[in-house]
């Protein structure tokens, strides 16, 4: 179940930072959505939906690495 659940978590901010990746791209290639009245702001938007994502994603690895490294520590003494 906590499997599940953390899976869950990972992959919503994947799909954010997805989405930003596709935002970024439509306004390479002069797709704009009729929400963003100028296609500088869509890609402003589409990058900060990928810098969160991945922000968010980096930091649930290196918690669960150091807590993984804590209790390797706490075994071995």
């Amino acid at each position: 179940m906590q499997r599940n659940l953390a899976l869950i978590i990972l992959f919503i901010p994947g799909l954010i930072a997805a989405f930003g990746i596709k935002l970024m791209r439509d306004t390479l290639f002069n797709e704009f959505y009729p929400i963003f009245i100028y296609g500088s702001i869509q890609f402003i938007v589409g990058l900060i939906l990928f810098a969160g994502g991945l922000v968010f994603l980096g930091g649930f690895i290196i918690y669960r690495d150091r807590k993984k490294r804590n209790q390797e520590k706490k075994t071995q003494s």
